[in-house]
This record gives structure tokens, sequence and C-alpha cells, in this order.
């Protein structure tokens, strides 16, 4: 996993699934038949009824397993990869998503929240931001994505007061949100990152506090930047460069969201059926 890049998050999911694999019937995988590991996956799909992403996460983990380490053909076992299921994102208004973030409390989590939505990064992005990704020359932020793909996004003025102001709170050399630890002692020279749970307890206090009505995660945030720049008239192109999405057709999902494209398709809609009223009862 490591000669493949493997972030240290996918590695652990990973080693994880072949662990409750081998939990799960007692014995080392490597002496599990095809059937048993097809058993397994009828077993998480149809008696646990786990979510298609947990399920996904054990089947690529243990696949990995078997093809890589133990050189196994895994076609052999049948197991098919679970069929995406497609749901469109809750968007927040704008209105809404400062409201979530103006009932955050701590300077650090507000600062970290604040970026996710200016910079449509995603939870773990926003959280391992280090000072020397900030180019306040530019006014740009340097993002380590997924699969170790990096992009720069362009930072809005606005956030960089709050970012001075959080990064005096701690004044950290390397993290910009370092982790506290307990009772905040020796943030100034914590060697890692906020953990995600805690931006997201930070977030979900808040977002109770608010009373947006819609149901919100930090991960909303990315999907309300991307629909609010789209609804500003900023191209689609340059969406997919900011969000790091590998094709272009993942970012044109947040076209069929926006109120402007909504409200002209409702007109002309409108304009088309006009002439159904006018027809004899």
């Amino acid at each position: 996993m490591c000669l493949c890049n493997f972030s240290p998050r996918t590695q652990n999911s990973y080693t994880r699934s072949v662990k409750l694999l081998t939990r799960h019937y007692g014995k080392s995988p490597d002496l599990l038949t095809e059937e048993e590991i097809r058993a397994y996956f009828v077993h998480l799909t149809c008696e646990r009824k786990l979510a298609r992403p947990t399920i996904t996460i054990a089947l690529s983990g243990i696949k990995f397993f078997y093809e890589k380490t133990l050189k196994r053909d895994w076609s052999l076992t049948g197991v098919p990869m679970p069929k995406r299921e497609k749901f469109l994102p809750v968007i927040l208004s704008r209105k809404e998503v400062h409201s979530i973030i103006e009932k955050v409390r701590s300077v650090k989590h507000a600062a970290c929240i604040s970026l996710i939505y200016a910079c449509g990064l995603r939870l773990s992005e926003g959280c391992a931001v280090k000072i020397i990704d900030i180019d306040r020359n530019r006014m740009q932020l340097r993002v380590r994505g997924k699969g170790s793909k990096e992009r720069y996004v362009s930072i809005p003025p606005s956030v960089m007061p709050l970012l001075g102001k959080c990064w005096l709170s701690h004044r950290n050399p390397k993290w910009m949100f370092p982790f506290a630890g307990r009772g905040g002692a020796r943030v100034s020279t914590a060697e890692s990152h906020v953990p995600l749970t805690t931006v997201q307890q930070a977030f979900r206090k808040a977002y109770l506090e608010s009373g947006v009505k819609k149901k919100a995660t930090p991960h909303s945030f990315r999907h309300a930047y991307a629909t609010h720049l789209l609804e500003a008239g900023v191209s689609l192109r340059q969406i997919q460069m900011w969000m790091g999405h590998s094709s272009i057709t993942m970012t044109a999902h947040y076209a069929q969201l926006t109120t402007q494209s909504t409200e002209v398709a409702g007109k002309l809609l409108g304009a088309l059926m006009s002439e159904i009223g006018k027809l004899p009862g």
C-alpha cells in the first residue's frame, strides 16, 4: 500500500477490512475459499444491511489483499462492486451557510469551517492545511487532495483576516489548524492537525444552534460552494479545477441544482404549456 502511495487513512481502512474478515471466520484469510469470501459480502449486504460506501471500502481493501498480497484471482469470487446510488445533495443557501458559521464559537474551528466553504474543500483537506500551503501574495491555497492529487484554489480576501487571527491564537509553525490535545496544551508545537471528528462535532453543534432545517454536514459546504459559484456565473471548467474533479461530468451535476437554472426552466415550461388552461373543459 505504501508503494501504491495510499494515504494513511486508506491503509488503515484496508487493514481493518481484512481484520474484520479474519475475525468473522476465525481463521487466517489466506485459508478462505472464494465461496467463503462471497458469503461474507452476502452477510454484509443482506444480513447486516451495511451502507454502500461501507461495503465498497471493505471490498476494495479485501480485493487489494487477495490480488496484490496473495496473488489470487479475485474474479473467481464473483463479488461485484455495489451499484452506485444516485442522490441529489442537499444545497444550503448562502444565508444558511453564514448562519451555521456564525454559531461556531472556537476561532480555530470557525476558520477551518469557513475555509472549507470558501474554497470548496473536503473535510480532510480543510483540516490538513499547512502554513506553507497559503500563498498570501497570490491569494491561493495549495490543496493536497484525494489520490495524492494537488491543486490550487483561490482564497477569498474576506477569509484571510480570520486565518490570520486563527494562526495568532496558536502560532504553530506547521499547521494552520493544529491538534490541541487535552486542555489545549502544547498547541503551538503540535505535530498533527486537528482531527476530522473534532471539526465534525463543532460543525454539528453550530448547525443545531443555527436553526437550519435542512440536513447538513461539513461536506454540504462543498456542495454549496460549487452551486453558489455556478449561480454567480463561474464556468463549469473553472469549478472543476477548483474542486479537483477528475471529470467535468461530476461537476456538471451541480448545474441542475442552481436556482437560476430551475427558474429559467420553469419559465420556459410555463410558456410552452400556457395553452393548456385554455382548452375546453
